[in-house]
């Protein structure tokens, strides 16, 4: 069976790593039709938008996508591509395994934690009012006529909207993942104490859905004592489901766990659409040198694979990807015991050492 599937390479390191992942999919034998498509800054500078009409046709059409890291160029008008395309696609749910591979550096070993966050709500709504606008100062004052709480005069406002709908939809997401991927425990993060009416909401919704799921252990933490659990005690976790904000900064403590953003990757997935990315940036200055690490774009890849039903194929993928850094040979320069290591090699030369790994399977 022969799968089409949208590809935006990005830009800055972007479409090397991209290149390099595309070859070692393939390398493992599934079948893609790839659609090539382009967005970001450098199509900014050709084409005068950022997100180009034909590349939301492909991903309406094709329903799947692997997209590398894409810089926003300043004075767009867009926040962020990435937030763009969760928005048009309603991609609610952004699912970030943070697994520890032999090899990397890290202060801890055996981590297998999966961050579950939800992608629409919260802080990150961009419901948000400039300090000095008109409507900002209305806001005050309305604020001021119903609430015993006053806003100061020269306040900048965020909203923070969190549904029942939005929070129902990412904690029983978070459940069927569980469920799906043989997983034991969902901990749902918060900060119900403080803000009774939105973090509170998606307390009691946890604890509602969680009943439906007997067989999975479910528990509650609030967001900074979290943090701590995580730092003291991580083999204690399992799955844990956030609002949007909370779910932004655990992702990346919880890649910092396992040796940094260059082995985390990323999947946002909708109803019956899905784009996976890495999480790191595009670091537009490593640019066409061939050095950047690849893995985290692999890894995105490999989580493609098994949304697609290709599961033999992710197997095969991860299990190259986890030898050759367990080999150490064949790695780029950041995942040398020191970064000026003359025997580390290009992001390209690591794809070849994975290619050969596989074909060795």
């Amino acid at each position: 069976m022969s799968h089409k599937i949208t590809l935006i390479p990005g830009d800055g390191t972007g479409q090397e790593i991209t290149e390099a992942t595309r070859r070692v999919i393939e390398a493992t034998g599934v079948k893609i039709d790839w659609d090539i498509v382009q967005a970001g800054a450098e199509v900014y500078e050709k084409e005068g938008t950022v997100l180009p009409e034909k590349v939301l046709k492909s991903l309406e059409k094709n329903r799947i996508g692997l997209k590398g890291p894409i810089t926003t160029p300043v004075g767009t008008g867009f926040r962020s591509v990435n937030v763009a395309l969760r928005k048009i696609f309603d991609l609610y749910a952004c699912v970030r395994p943070c697994k520890s591979y032999k090899g990397v550096r890290s202060r801890y070993d055996n981590i297998d934690l999966v961050i579950i966050r939800e992608n629409t709500e919260d802080l990150y709504a961009g419901v948000e009012f400039e300090q000095g606008k008109e409507n900002t100062i209305k806001l005050i004052d309305f604020i001021a006529g119903i609430n015993d709480t006053p806003v100061r005069k020269d306040s900048g406002i965020s909203i923070k909207p969190i549904s029942i709908t939005g929070s129902e939809r990412i904690i029983r997401f978070a459940f069927e993942y569980a469920v799906k991927n043989g997983r034991k425990k969902v901990t749902g993060v918060h900060k119900a104490n403080i803000m009774k009416y939105t973090d509170g909401l998606f307390l009691e919704i946890f604890r509602r859905v969680a009943a439906d799921y007997p067989g999975i252990e479910s528990e509650d933490r609030i967001v900074d004592n979290m943090c701590m659990q995580l730092v003291q005690k991580p083999e204690l976790y399992d799955v844990m489901v956030l609002p949007n904000l909370y779910g932004d900064i655990l992702s990346d403590l919880a890649a910092g766990l396992v040796g940094g953003l260059g082995v985390a990757p990323g999947g946002n997935i909708g109803t019956d659409i899905a784009l996976f990315e890495p999480t790191h940036g595009s670091a537009p200055k490593y640019k066409g040198m061939n050095k950047v690490n690849p893995v985290a774009q692999m890894l995105s890849a490999v989580m493609m694979l098994q949304y697609i039903g290709e599961q033999k194929c992710a197997v095969i993928m991860e299990n190259a990807i986890a030898g050759v850094i367990a080999e150490g040979k064949n790695v780029t320069y950041d995942m040398k015991p020191v970064a000026d290591d003359p025997t580390a090699v290009g992001t390209s030369q690591m794809a070849d050492a994975i290619i050969e790994k596989i074909k060795s399977m």
